[in-house]
């Protein structure tokens, strides 16, 4: 984070942190910028005739006013070779939780001094559970029993009462966890099932209210415990009606036996109560392969649900030959179908580079964080997009670029032409600082983010 001088020992006593952070900031803004710039006479702005260029492209005393931030201009060819990425220094003005201009840099502006940090759209994990995790308590490395996921089913169904107890302050610490690595974003899934009810929902529910003006979140309903196998389907249809964003599957055929049964439950849920769909596929045999097809068919017959649906994992695409990964992503793009990657997954190599050549949406994210699934998580989708770099031989300045998009959800800086395409006034002031020369640099290294924007403020 930009150093402001400022630590926990200098707040006064009774100030709160919200409006101790608040207060810091108008400071670091305050010390750079003129007071008539802030709020001249009280909220009228200068005489025209007194104003500079960049006073009036600021205009609004509420806007603020970045400098010396690096942004992404083009690509450098040899020949037909990207061999560099182009970059220059820029102003950027903040308003309304939007970009509001892209300036020219002026070093000597009064203005939040971005120290020439590269500015990259903020980063996004779209398969998380912030709703059960260890982190923020004591250490625990998993406990792997007998009986598959049925037998993880049934240690859940033991340990969530006890984790459910301040699954509300470890949510939160999660989320600390992604924002210290660049993330203003999730896509959650969480519980939904007779041992946890709605509880898990609603204590997530409540972390995230705590943390609304400092990152963003969509919820995905999860029968964990299968919709039938136990009597999730009750809990699943409340709720749909509490404030979820997609409804969510798991295995049908493992754990509920049957795949038409439970994905009509899905797929009906979701257009009743107009939500997305987001199911959780782990087979990888042919019970995997015919779910998939089974919701493409689908989603054909209720064009609605069109870009709105996606598969986690989807192991099953990891075990055809190429030829079939090939028909299978091109039948996933023409359906709308996206797939969300947990990045890498044991031995399996999953088709990505086959299913991005084939326009399929692609993102990805850190699924369990030092959880009973999953011992590891660092929280940093960079490095996801550094690991799929690493794992698909993407290897040079143009390709290490192209990467970036697994870790912003599909934002780039540059698209594949090396025009500059973000960000432009009217964008969301989503973004992150990081130490890096450009994103090819940011995903090969993980560099650090320095800090992170969300609707314009500083969260990290």
């Amino acid at each position: 984070m930009i150093k402001n001088n400022n630590n926990q020992s200098d707040r006064p006593q009774g100030l709160s942190r919200k409006t101790f952070l608040k207060n810091t900031a108008w400071t670091l803004i305050g010390s750079v910028m003129t007071p008539t710039l802030l709020k001249a006479e009280k909220g009228r702005a200068m005489p025209a005739d007194n104003r500079s260029g960049m006073e009036k492209e600021i205009g609004s005393a509420n806007r603020t006013l970045l400098k010396n931030v690096r942004l992404e201009t083009g690509f450098e060819y040899d020949q037909l070779e990207v061999v560099s990425t182009k970059t220059a220094l820029f102003c950027i003005a903040l308003e309304g939780g939007k970009i509001v201009a892209v300036l020219p840099n002026n070093p000597g502006a009064d203005a939040i001094d971005a120290q020439g940090l590269l500015m990259l759209p903020s980063f996004k994990d779209m398969h998380i559970h912030l709703d059960k995790t260890f982190y923020g308590d004591k250490w625990q490395a998993i406990r792997r029993g007998p009986g598959g996921i049925k037998g993880m089913i049934a240690l859940e169904q033991k340990i969530l009462p006890d984790m459910l107890k301040n699954s509300t302050y470890k949510a939160e610490k999660l989320i600390e966890l992604l924002q210290s690595k660049g993330s203003g974003y999730a896509r959650s899934h969480v519980n939904i099932e007779p041992t946890s009810q709605l509880n898990s929902l609603k204590h997530l529910q409540i972390a995230l209210e705590n943390k609304k003006s400092t990152f963003g979140a969509e919820l995905v309903a999860f029968p964990q415990h299968g919709v039938y196998y136990t009597a999730s389907a009750p809990y699943m249809r409340e709720a749909a009606q509490s404030g979820i964003d997609y409804i969510g599957g798991v295995d049908p055929f493992s754990i509920d036996g049957a795949i038409e049964k439970t994905m009509d439950f899905t797929i009906g849920l979701a257009l009743e109560f107009n939500k997305g769909i987001d199911i959780h596929l782990h087979e990888s045999s042919q019970s995997g392969l015919k779910t998939v097809e089974y919701l493409i068919n689908k989603v054909h017959e209720n064009q609605v649900l069109k870009g709105r649906t996606f598969l986690s994992h989807c192991f099953c695409l990891g075990r055809l030959d190429s030829e079939r990964q090939a028909e299978m992503a091109a039948k996933l793009s023409d359906a709308g179908i996206g797939i969300v990657s947990t990045i890498p997954f044991g031995g399996l190599v999953m088709p990505i580079p086959t299913l991005l050549k084939h326009n399929v949406k692609v993102m990805t994210g850190n699924d369990s964080i030092v959880d009973h699934w999953n011992t590891f998580g660092s929280g940093s989708v960079l490095q996801k997009a550094h690991l799929a770099a690493q794992l698909y031989g993407r290897k040079t300045e143009f390709d290490l670029s192209r990467m970036l998009a697994l870790a912003t959800a599909g934002i780039m800086p540059l698209d594949d032409k090396g025009r500059q395409v973000w960000p432009v006034p009217g964008d969301a002031a989503d973004f992150v600082l990081i130490d890096a020369s450009c994103s090819a640099e940011a995903v090969a290294r993980i560099s650090t983010v320095k800090s992170l924007y969300h609707n314009g403020n500083p969260v990290f």
